[in-house]
């Protein structure tokens, strides 16, 4: 089984910056995906950000590009999501997914694919 721990969420007012991090422990994935999708209050799970197993791919949703930025630390199975220029609609309950295979910067949008999930982390955004 893997485990998915995630750190970093907190309250912070607009403008602001939070760095989360999702760790990875238990069986070894490899090769490994990962992603964060985040589930505002009311609404469904969105994806956010992911790091693919393969080469190191990265894409981002619209309504974050150019303020957040997933990066993974393979030797301590860490992916990171610095978010920056926090707005009230980025206010939600922020997933950790991963699953064993390559994701293109298309398919790691789908939820469906990713078989382990962490418990979350709370980001509250206060204008």
């Amino acid at each position: 089984q893997v485990q998915l721990i995630e750190s970093g969420g907190g309250l912070v007012q607009v403008g602001g910056s939070l760095r989360l991090a999702c760790v990875a422990s238990g069986r070894t994935l490899n090769p490994i995906s990962m992603a964060w999708f985040r589930q505002p209050p009311g609404k469904e799970r969105e994806f956010v950000a992911g790091v693919s197993w393969l080469r190191g791919a990265t894409g981002h949703a619209d309504s974050v590009k150019g303020r957040f930025a997933v990066s993974k630390d393979n030797a301590n199975s860490t992916m990171y999501l610095q978010m920056n220029n926090l707005k009230p609609e980025d206010t939600a309950l922020y997933f950790c997914a991963a699953m064993s295979g390559a994701t293109t910067t298309q398919s790691m949008r789908a939820r469906r694919l990713y078989n382990y999930w962490g418990q979350g982390t709370q980001v509250t955004v206060n204008s």
